[in-house]
């Protein structure tokens, strides 16, 4: 079983909904993104997505994509974020993915990627360009060395596509709240409560939805669809304005928007 596979049972034993945070590596320099990841988990977060800069981060909206500019100006390169997830393996045994994009890993060679990250202490892949129906460049060697590739459900997927993600899916399925790139914003759950009513039919692997999600009040909303909740946006833009504490804060905040939930 894997590490996020063992997490979602976890969290479904004690009828808990899981909490995901995404932090951009190297943002504003990779020792604070160290003590985000630390201050992250003893708030409450269950699993950290680690986004790797990259020049062109075409499913994130303008906070990740300031966070991304600067952290690479500031020197941020895969080969330091490797570095950082084995500084954070040798702290916790937190779930870890990384969220990047198909140039990053071509760049690096995929089996080379995927075995360096793996042997580092990752636990999962997010690649948030690279359709379903060309995933197994990526999946099969990223499963070879025991990573769950993430793959997507939107409000725009079609039953049929459905199908083929559920049959590829491990570790969880990242359901896209509404059509666009990240950040805070109110949406309507509505149009992706029914792809997630599809999915849930056509597999048992755990969903977790993200975009938008920036309070707990919001948090506790979209957590009503489904297994856990994503907070990017949110979070970049408090270690930017706050610092640590201030990742700390939100995810405290976001925790017990959580908890209020109740028993699922």
């Amino acid at each position: 079983m894997s590490r996020i596979t063992g997490k979602f049972t976890e969290l479904q034993a004690k009828k808990r909904k899981g909490l995901i945070v995404y932090l951009s590596a190297g943002y504003p320099d990779y020792e604070t993104t160290l003590q985000a990841v630390k201050a992250a988990e003893e708030a409450g977060a269950d699993m950290i997505e680690l986004g790797i800069p990259f020049s062109d981060p075409m499913a994130d909206g303008p906070v990740i994509q300031k966070a991304s500019t600067q952290a690479l100006k500031a020197g941020a390169t895969t080969g330091k974020t490797l570095e950082l997830i084995r500084q954070i393996r040798q702290q916790s045994t937190i779930p870890l993915a990384v969220m990047t994009y198909a140039n990053v890993i071509l760049h690096a060679g995929i089996e080379k990627f995927m075995a360096d990250f793996s042997a580092a202490g990752l636990d999962g892949i997010i690649v948030p360009d690279v359709p379903a129906e060309e995933s197994d460049l990526f999946d099969i060697p990223c499963k070879a060395v025991g990573l769950d590739f993430i793959h997507f459900a939107a409000p725009t997927t079609t039953p049929d596509r459905i199908q083929m993600v559920c049959q590829k899916a491990s570790g969880f399925i990242y359901c896209i709240s509404t059509t666009g790139v990240t950040g805070v914003r109110h949406v309507d759950y509505g149009a992706i409560a029914k792809v997630i009513t599809a999915v849930r039919q056509a597999t048992k692997v755990p969903l977790a939805i993200g975009f938008g999600i920036g309070s707990g009040e919001s948090a506790r909303e979209a957590a009503q669809y489904a297994d856990a909740v994503i907070v990017g946006s949110a979070l970049v833009q408090a270690i930017g304005e706050q610092g640590v504490e201030g990742v700390r804060s939100l995810i405290q905040s976001i925790r017990c928007g959580l908890d209020e939930q109740g028993e699922v």
